[in-house]
Formats: C-alpha cells, structure tokens, sequence
C-alpha cells in the first residue's frame, strides 16, 4: 500500500454511517466488524435467507460483502467529502461458502488521487477455523462534487 495515511480524520465515523445506510447490507444481515485506514472487515451469518440451491452462501451475497469491504477500505483513504464507486471488480471462487459464518477483509493495494486498487479475501468460518473460499480484485472511484455521493 503506498500511501496509509488517511486523509480525513473522520474517516472511521463516515465508513460506518455510510455502511448503515446500505440497504443491501441489512438485507443480507452483513455487520461492519472493523475499520482501519486502508483496512476494512464485514462479516456475514450464514443462514438460509442468503443460500442456493445446494445450502452454501449465494455466491451473489459472497461477491457483495467483498465488493463492499474493497470499496469502504478505499473510502478510508479518501478525502472528506468524496465518495467512493466501483469502477470494476473481478472475483475468483475458490471454495463453496461453507459455514457458521463468512468474513471479508477489505485492503487498499495502492491508492492513488482518482483510482485506488484494493482487494479482498474472503473466508468462511467453520467451527473456529478459517478457510479462504474468494479472492475479489477491484477498482474503485474517488468522486468529489457529485450529488448524493459524497459518502
């Protein structure tokens, strides 16, 4: 990561208002677990309500907590006032979601003025031990001046 530093100092409270504003986030019954600069962490339960057909969390609900944990690890970097969009993501599915619950660890991978690489890895937790089941790579926006996304 080259550059750590976060450029707002309330970074951390704009992270978690703007994460309880999701809707897709309390739909899937995703929580916020931490937030550090550069760093983000989401975690969501397994249960039925975000399974297919075979019982393993919906890869969907998989790609959206990753997506969301690259992004809010990006805005921690960004100025005040700028929001943060996906420009694009790739996701690789290593392992089916197994377990009591999946986690995601967002971190910035260089994070530049207009454009910040982050990725994510994603584990699910069975019985106390962590397996990685996705790797998500993604570009994301910084977007300053623009209506409703100013997060």
């Amino acid at each position: 990561m080259n550059d750590t530093a976060p450029k707002d100092p309330g970074g951390e409270a704009r992270v978690r208002a703007s994460f309880a504003a999701q809707g897709l986030m309390e739909t899937l019954g995703a929580s916020l677990v931490s937030v550090s600069p550069g760093l983000v962490e989401i975690a969501l339960p397994a249960s039925r309500a975000v399974s297919q057909q075979h019982g393993f969390v919906h890869a969907g609900a998989i790609a959206s907590i990753a997506d969301s944990a690259a992004g809010y690890a990006a805005l921690t970097l960004m100025p005040p006032g700028a929001g943060v969009l996906t420009a694009e993501f790739k996701i690789n599915l290593l392992a089916p979601g197994i377990g009591e619950r999946i986690v995601a660890r967002g971190r910035v991978v260089k994070a530049g003025r207009t454009l910040t690489l982050a990725q994510t890895d994603v584990f699910a937790v069975r019985d106390g031990t962590e397996k990685q089941i996705a790797l998500l790579t993604a570009t994301l926006m910084t977007v300053a001046g623009r209506d409703r996304v100013s997060d």
